[in-house]
């Protein structure tokens, strides 16, 4: 599955170079104009880098950052008309990962994007070593063992491990796992933890990988 990049723009004729120069790399892209919308994005879907304008119509890039920092540690990348140092300095202070000014080369953005997504994997696969997910059989390692699993065991787990440390609501590992199943409830995703933490701690009995927040949801402790 090809890595998915939000683009958060209100330029269109950007956007649309910005999506052109993804697409021929083999990434896959969304766009949202405003903040509030690309943040429902990112709650709900799998995103793994986020381009985000400064200037936008309903918000600034700033408060968008700093709210999805609030639910994520997904990468991001500024683009800014503005070229002040101070700029430059709240956004990485509040958690962006780089940042490019207009008017910007395609071809570099996409590059520095590269650069820290492989930083960023190199990062989470220290932390979350001791899981090691197969795409193609469907398969996780755990602790040098292959998981006995179903095949929503799977999806979830799967989810869980992709964002370490990022806490999933019951209602988005429904939309995320069971998309597609008919008369599922929310006390499947329960009763699928529950399984899951068993399987787990079958291999180390001192396992508590999975961690649930009171009233939020489940999120995989690194």
């Amino acid at each position: 599955m090809p890595q998915h990049i939000l683009i958060v723009e209100d330029e269109l004729a950007i956007a649309e170079t910005l999506i052109y120069a993804f697409n021929e790399a083999g990434f896959a892209t969304s766009h949202h104009v405003l903040g509030r919308d690309a943040i429902v994005k990112l709650s709900n879907s799998q995103i793994d880098f986020v381009i985000l304008d400064v200037g936008l119509p309903d918000m600034t890039g700033f408060d968008v950052c700093k709210k999805i920092r609030a639910i994520s540690n997904v990468p991001i990348l500024f683009l800014t008309a503005r070229n002040h140092e101070i700029d430059r300095i709240v956004g990485l202070e509040i958690g962006a990962d780089d940042y490019v000014t207009k008017p910007f080369s395609p071809r570099e953005v996409v590059a520095r994007i590269k650069t820290i997504l492989r930083r960023t994997e190199q990062i989470h696969t220290k932390q979350s070593s001791q899981f090691v997910v197969d795409e193609i059989a469907n398969r996780i390692l755990y602790c040098g063992q292959y998981l006995d699993l179903t095949r929503y065991e799977f999806l979830l787990l799967k989810t869980l491990v992709k964002q370490p440390q990022r806490v999933y609501s019951r209602d988005q590992l429904m939309d995320l796992v069971w998309a597609n199943a008919e008369d599922s409830l929310e006390r499947t995703v329960d009763a699928h933890v529950k399984t899951l933490r068993a399987k787990l701690r079958k291999i180390d009995a001192a396992c508590s990988a999975i961690v649930t927040h009171r009233g939020m949801g489940y999120s995989l402790l690194t």
